[in-house]
């Protein structure tokens, strides 16, 4: 097969810092740009991507998100994301949104080219799971999953794609750790082989995990960058991508991934090649905040059924293009995107469709209780999510202020009515 039938994909993370309507500009032409010249470059003309896909954390504030007002922000970002892809598309192909997913402020968005992909989509899923304080929202994950038919009598493949938003700050990698196999046990989806349980995000012939992971840069003090981590010439320090190439080393995911800890089978590309995804000072295009040290907490992952568990470090999954986009300055963090071209299909005769292999030493199995542990979360986003919604309408917009007017109308009410009684 050549490489212009190979599949094309195009990933987009962005934490959008709550931003609501306010968190995309809105043109999206720094975003796809890259996409069209590295087509150009390996197919000698631009070369549309068959499959989109978009994800979002911190989609809008939270209180709204918690009480399920997350979908009219949603169908904001799909009209406009879907008209932009449209207008800089080569050819101005068209596209069809696929499938989209939201928990909270956690959102994906899946696009097929009409043209061809999506006229062979089948079996659309859709799922999400919290991992927050009590299985809420907050943090977790939402998920796509979609068949595409190959030729007659072929199953075809099934595509996955899972966009995660795990645990913050710097000393919390086990908590990190522990979100993903929470996600892995409980975004499940129905079973894709004759067993009557439910699927991890495993089982599927193509895996894309993305999203706002939160993994940090443990730079030791002993290295020359640990003096200036949280100062303003931290930045100008890691100009070098040979710098950055061994600050990677220090990366909290690849190190917690080595130990076999977490996305056991994925495989990144050279995230070292851009700069630091987090954390921006707000309107700046390359200056960093001094709160905390700058790290790739954005990342992109993925799989392949051809990928083999005796060759860890090789992939079938060709990674194009992995770089962030610095002139989105309404969020703390960068956008990142990622264009993959995938190994060609091979004809299958079977009535199975083929499958990621893992190593023997890990087997993903799903949460007998993993619905139980989704709608306990779901009950308590709602309810703290409505009762904080509401303090924001007492307080003009502030939740501390609202709470402030409650408790002071509240002490006011108490007194007139203990002065009635007189």
């Amino acid at each position: 097969m050549s490489l212009p039938d190979r599949l094309l994909v195009q990933i987009a993370s962005y934490n959008t810092n709550l931003q609501g309507v306010l968190g995309l500009p809105q043109d999206l032409v720094d975003w796809l740009a890259p996409t069209l010249q590295v087509s150009n470059f390996l197919f000698h003309q631009q070369r549309a991507p068959d499959i989109i896909a978009v994800g979002f954390q911190e989609l809008l504030p939270l209180h709204l998100g918690l009480s399920g007002l997350s979908k009219a922000v949603l169908s904001s970002r799909n009209a406009l994301i879907l008209s932009q892809i449209e207008e800089h598309a080569p050819n101005k192909e068209s596209y069809t949104l696929i499938a989209k997913v939201v928990n909270v402020g956690v959102a994906l968005l899946v696009y097929g080219r009409d043209a061809g992909i999506a006229r062979k989509v089948c079996d659309v899923q859709t799922q999400w799971t919290g991992c927050g304080l009590a299985y809420m929202g907050n943090k977790g994950a939402v998920g796509v999953r979609f068949r595409v038919l190959n030729a007659e009598g072929d199953p075809g493949e099934t595509y996955t794609f899972v966009n995660c938003h795990l645990a913050a700050f710097d000393h919390r990698v086990e908590q990190r750790n522990a979100d993903f196999r929470h996600i892995v046990s409980t975004l499940l989806f129905p079973p894709v082989t004759d067993s009557s349980s439910p699927s991890t995000i495993y089982e599927t012939s193509h895996l894309f995990l993305l999203g706002d992971l939160n993994y940090r840069l443990d730079i030791p003090p002993s290295h020359p960058l640990f003096e200036i981590r949280n100062l303003p010439g931290f930045s100008g320090a890691i100009d070098s991508e040979a710098t950055r190439k061994e600050l990677g080393m220090f990366d909290q995911l690849t190190t917690e991934k080595q130990k076999g800890h977490v996305f056991m089978g994925l495989h990144e590309g050279d995230f070292w090649k851009f700069k630091c995804s987090y954390k921006y000072q707000l309107g700046e295009t390359d200056k960093y905040s001094t709160k905390r040290t700058p790290s790739w907490t954005d990342r992109i992952l993925y799989a392949t059924y051809s990928d083999s568990p005796d060759t860890p470090g090789e992939c079938g999954i060709a990674n194009l293009l992995y770089t962030s986009i610095p002139s989105y300055t309404t969020s703390d963090h960068k956008p990142i995107i990622c264009l993959l071209l995938l190994p060609p299909s091979t004809p299958n005769s079977s009535s199975s469709i083929p499958l990621i292999r893992l190593p023997a030493t890990y087997v993903p199995l799903p949460d007998r209780r993993a619905a139980l542990k989704r709608y306990v979360g779901r009950i308590l986003d709602r309810i703290v999510g409505v009762i904080w919604w509401l303090l924001t309408l007492l307080g003009a917009g502030s939740g501390i202020i609202g709470s402030f007017n409650f408790f002071l109308g509240l002490g006011a009410w108490k007194w007139w009515k203990a002065s009635s009684l007189v």
